[in-house]
């Protein structure tokens, strides 16, 4: 039966991970997805669409611009692929193309984290987009954070250290994901928690981006954090904990001299039990004060601020 009237571009998005203006929008602009009408006037896709929609998504995945994946797959004259259990064609394997001869060493990356890298030293922000909201569609905030923006932001950032290029590249895709992520703690319903959560980047740190990625995961979770952003200064930091009265304080060092213990203000609000939560490669971990907790991940993050709202 699906055979004969097609999938809804819905159904074809859920298969690929992508969302439905996407398939759209490859429509409109590259000629490839579903070419039939149906009685309803709402477009099907059939299983040679599919099969040449997947081809094309495999390319951009290995790097490929859309406009060029597209002509490739439509020029493939593929097939329909085997029928999956869900009555859908499975997937083929596709060529990839590089990224002007540059690469990013990803040891045990995923394709989508390979594609991301490539988008990103192409400059492409279009396709950085799109791989990272097909991501969060997918497995949600702290997955994609993990096996996805981490693997690439810290196979960039090694490029960069080495051999001083990529800065741009860098540049772009952070400001790629403060997009992606920044608007959804905004956009999420809050519970009425009595008691704020505080995030920032230690005196003297500019790497703000976790911020970002622990903002939009509590705000999965219902929960609305307030951010200070990158340099604050420990006595702007102290004046917000003494007039808002937090339940946990985030502050985030990615580089060592951002990250002595020592420095650290006393944190003293109206109101008893701020639980200051530390993350990031910076922080010398051996002289932390037995009054601040190190997270070494983004899970155990949000799992110390859900405990500090009495929420875990």
């Amino acid at each position: 039966m699906a055979d004969e009237v097609g999938f809804s571009v819905g159904t074809v998005a859920r298969r690929l991970g992508v969302a439905p203006s996407t398939l759209r929008t490859w429509n409109r602009r590259y000629g490839i997805g579903a070419q039939e009408l149906s009685p309803g006037r709402h477009r099907r896709y059939t299983a040679d669409d599919i099969s040449r929609l997947e081809h094309m998504q495999k390319l951009i995945l290995s790097g490929a611009s859309p406009a060029d994946a597209a002509r490739v797959a439509l020029s493939a004259g593929l097939p329909a692929a085997p029928d999956g259990k869900d009555g859908l064609p499975v997937a083929r394997p596709g060529p990839g193309h590089g990224a002007g001869g540059q690469r990013i060493s990803l040891p045990g990356a995923t394709p989508a984290a390979r594609g991301l890298a490539r988008a990103a030293l192409a400059l492409d922000d279009g396709l950085m987009t799109e791989i990272i909201e097909a991501g969060l569609a997918r497995d949600g905030i702290i997955g994609t954070w993990q096996d996805l923006l981490v693997p690439v932001l810290t196979g960039i950032g090694s490029r960069t250290a080495h051999t001083g290029n990529c800065i741009e590249a860098e540049h772009l895709l952070s400001a790629v994901i403060i997009g992606a992520l920044g608007g959804r703690p905004a956009a999420a319903p809050a519970r009425p928690d009595h008691r704020a959560v505080l995030l920032a980047c230690a005196e003297g740190d500019q790497h703000s981006l976790p911020l970002y990625a622990l903002a939009a995961a509590l705000a999965e979770r219902g929960v609305r954090a307030r951010m200070l952003g990158a340099d604050l200064p420990y006595r702007s930091l102290a004046a917000a904990v003494r007039r808002s009265g937090p339940a946990a304080v985030f502050l985030w060092s990615q580089i060592a001299s951002s990250g002595d213990p020592a420095s650290l203000p006393a944190l003293r609000p109206r109101r008893p039990g701020t639980r200051l939560l530390l993350g990031g490669p910076g922080w010398q971990r051996d002289r932390i004060p037995g009054g601040a907790r190190f997270t070494g991940s983004l899970t155990a993050a949000v799992a110390e601020v859900m405990a500090a709202l009495g929420r875990g």
